[in-house]
């Protein structure tokens, strides 16, 4: 699966700000904020069974048009409803704004399905689902250049709490929230239909117990294969269902790989928290690279990525080793790379690590841009939504006036040994178009990239 959230594992080394390494949450999952809860994890069919005028009625203090109501945004509902039912929506004038589904343990009570006085059958998500297939496949002609892409983004294509991707013959689907955990069978069985696919896997958010209140089982279709090669503009990569929520493939940074690649051509590339090796066996693959080394620490996916190098007959130099002492090492060793890419798992998960994970942040880049040759290219990445693109911006402007250190001179005069990196941003991008920005939901567009010629 792709991120939504994104889970890579890399040491935190010594740096400010950091103090224990970062764990992948399918491995140590955090405590619940809610009690466990004894729900009806059953799956559910599409169709609804109850006319408009049977459902249970929720009712906003305060309108929005946020996919996502928080339950200090609602009123206590007059009556008992289960957890996942399908409810009305009502504005505070007593207008019906439209419906959702409903989980009272989660702090997002309300997950929107629809606006308005339709009500969501079999028919509607039909059509939701066909509408994200056409973007996909007739839009954006993804097929001619992938067989790996996310199909369904959230709240972006009217699924909230719900991520689908493609994996060749998989489709791969990542539930965060219970109402749509409870219909995502026969969501992603209709959508095999659409899409030819004949398999699919189905597993919750390693987060969902702690924000939903519940944790179920994985669901696949018979003979599910464990395992899967796919491509991107002709180079392959190995996916892996087996090993937790995660494949190890994230396919939201395709355009981004393949544009690193441009850059590439004869260059020393170092791809930092490189994880299965996509922006690495790309750089060489795709770009050509003169020589590629990828650092991460988790030893699991290095092993995918040095599969994936040997499947596409490239040679890159995989370490595993924390990349916060790995980059101080190469500092002090005079050692520099034409081209860094630092694309680190989601260090901000909730509005709690916001200022834990700024530090982080700043000192991953300032270290990361020590390395940059001069004239070089860094391509800084967050995966996490919470942190702006402005803000991250104005990181890289501090870590570029905090990357002094001793500059290739041979006079010691001539340049501070604290001096500033100059640099300058040549680029802002983010997700592929297949993650597209819900105009209701900003939070949609997690990714942020920025491309950074260091002087």
């Amino acid at each position: 699966m792709s991120r939504f959230p994104r889970s890579k594992n890399f040491g935190s080394g010594q740096g400010p700000g950091s103090g224990s390494s970062f764990k992948r949450p399918d491995r140590d999952r955090p405590a619940p904020r809610f009690a466990p809860q004894r729900m009806d994890l059953s799956q559910r069919g599409l169709d609804n069974d109850r006319p408009a005028a049977a459902l249970p009625v929720v009712v906003l203090r305060t309108s929005t048009l946020h996919p996502n109501l928080f339950r200090k945004r609602i009123q206590t509902p007059a009556e008992q409803i289960t957890p996942g039912d399908l409810v009305a929506v009502n504005l505070p004038d007593g207008s019906r704004l439209g419906y959702g589904v409903y989980n009272p343990v989660s702090e997002i009570a309300v997950r929107m399905i629809s606006y308005g006085d339709r009500l969501p059958d079999a028919a509607f998500w039909r059509e939701r689902l066909v509408q994200a297939w056409k973007l996909r496949t007739e839009t954006l002609r993804l097929n001619d250049v992938a067989d790996t892409y996310r199909v369904v983004h959230g709240e972006s294509d009217g699924f909230p709490g719900l991520v689908i991707d493609r994996y060749g013959d998989v489709l791969s689907v990542e539930a965060f929230s219970l109402g749509m955990y409870q219909r995502a069978e026969a969501a992603v069985k209709l959508l095999c239909e659409l899409t030819g696919a004949p398999h699919y896997i189905i597993r919750t958010s390693p987060y969902s117990e702690e924000q939903e209140g519940f944790g179920a089982p994985g669901l696949q279709s018979p003979q599910c294969p464990s395992g899967i090669t796919v491509q991107e503009y002709g180079t392959r990569f190995k996916v892996r269902f087996d090993g937790g929520h995660k494949t190890g493939f994230f396919c939201d940074q395709r355009e981004n790989r393949l544009k690193l690649a441009q850059f590439c051509a004869g260059k020393s590339v170092l791809d930092l928290c490189c994880y299965t090796g996509g922006f690495a066996v790309q750089a060489k693959k795709l770009g050509q690279a003169a020589e590629v080394t990828g650092v991460e620490l988790d030893e699991e996916p290095l092993k995918l990525a040095r599969e994936n190098a040997k499947l596409n007959q490239v040679k890159v130099n995989f370490v595993q080793s924390d990349v916060f002492p790995y980059m101080r090492d190469m500092y002090k060793n005079g050692r520099r790379y034409d081209v860094v890419v630092l694309d680190p798992p989601k260090l901000i998960r909730s509005r709690e690590e916001l200022e834990d994970g700024r530090r982080k942040h700043l000192d991953l880049n300032r270290l990361a841009m020590q390395l940059v040759a001069p004239g070089g290219l860094l391509l800084t990445c967050t995966c996490a939504g919470l942190l702006p693109g402005e803000e991250l911006q104005s990181m890289v402007c501090s870590a570029a006036r905090q990357a002094g250190g001793p500059l290739p001179t041979d006079d010691p005069e001539a340049r501070p040994r604290n001096a500033a990196r100059e640099m300058q941003i040549l680029d802002r991008t983010g997700a592929g178009p297949d993650h597209p920005i819900g105009g209701n939901c900003p939070e949609t567009e997690y990714l942020k990239a920025f491309w950074v010629r260091v002087l």
